[in-house]
């Protein structure tokens, strides 16, 4: 699903995939920001806290457009199939590393490292997809 394909849904994809990028960037820099100079607190902190979180929210609803405006079946089907083993595969290493947790007392895992994580498992599944059907 590259920016430079022919296919429109996935051109569209990528835009709006990346404008979603630029928020989560701007959004998580100006959070730090005013965490870091003014120390907000109340609604507004949870607001700030909260602003990266929506960007994210963004990519899996750009991500859910895409698959609706996909044409191309067997497209779709890579997608959602390596969105499901990058869901899978999160899934298990998230469980194995609670177990561990508990019981092992290795180090927390931050929440916040599960979004990448997702991302970063659907990535080698898509690309082991792509390879598999070549």
């Amino acid at each position: 699903m590259g920016c430079t394909t022919n296919n429109p849904a996935a051109r569209r994809y990528c835009r709006r995939f990346l404008f979603t990028m630029l928020l989560y960037t701007l959004f998580l820099v100006l959070a730090v920001w005013a965490f870091v100079h003014f120390r907000p607190t109340g609604p507004l902190a949870w607001l700030l806290a909260v602003l990266p979180a929506l960007a994210i929210i963004g990519q899996l609803v750009v991500f859910g457009i895409y698959l609706a405006e996909e044409k191309d079946e067997f497209q779709r089907t890579i997608a959602v199939q390596s969105m499901l083993w990058g869901i899978g595969a999160t899934l298990s290493v998230t469980v194995v590393w609670g177990f561990l947790e508990n019981f092992v007392h290795v180090r927390h895992l931050d929440l916040i490292l599960i979004y990448p994580l997702y991302c970063f498992l659907s990535g080698i599944s898509f690309g082991l997809l792509q390879l598999r059907y070549k």
